[in-house]
């Protein structure tokens, strides 16, 4: 199955930061030898029938290189390309951000949800397993994390959905 990584606070080639070959030696040592890095913030290709597993190897493996402890997240990319399909053409893209957690699926109609997101000026749009779409009230913010981190009580990693579009336009099949 071909799925995408989601590092959480990853900016590679940075100072305090995983680089890309720590990574990518990482879904090497998972077995993912062809993994593909997308961008310089965590974001992996890569093919796997036991994603679960590779995300756990590709962690500790870049903890032992760098020295530096990351959450990982994976989704399929089929489901990426769901989410670009149904919201890819939003008028103003800026605002969203898609966050992937490990907390279910989140209720974007429950009052508690709808409140907490207001909170950090912003709102929960969708969501599924392991993901949720979140459109901030302001161009350039960036709220979506601590909201769903709040709301799971774990880890999140946010992208914003310019970055999911050009993702999906590289690595998703022609339908």
């Amino acid at each position: 199955m071909r799925c995408v990584a989601f590092l959480r606070n990853v900016n590679q080639g940075q100072r305090g930061h995983p680089s890309t070959a720590d990574i990518l030696a990482g879904f090497a040592d998972a077995g993912c030898p062809e993994a593909v890095p997308f961008q310089s913030n965590g974001t992996v290709v890569f093919e796997a029938d036991d994603p679960d597993e590779v995300i756990e190897t590709v962690v500790a493996a870049t903890a032992a290189r760098a020295g530096l402890d990351r959450d990982g997240f994976w989704l399929p990319l089929e489901e990426l390309n769901r989410v670009v399909d149904a919201h890819g053409a939003a008028g103003d893209p800026r605002r969203f951000e898609f966050t992937v957690h490990g907390g279910g699926i989140i209720d974007i109609g429950d009052p508690g949800v709808v409140e907490a997101a207001a909170y950090r000026r912003c709102e929960i749009v969708d969501s599924g397993p392991g993901w949720t779409l979140t459109r901030n009230q302001r161009e350039g913010e960036a709220n979506a994390t601590p909201v769903i981190e709040q709301l799971t009580g774990g880890r999140a990693s946010s992208r914003g959905l310019p970055t999911l579009v050009r993702l999906v336009d590289r690595f998703a099949p022609e339908s």
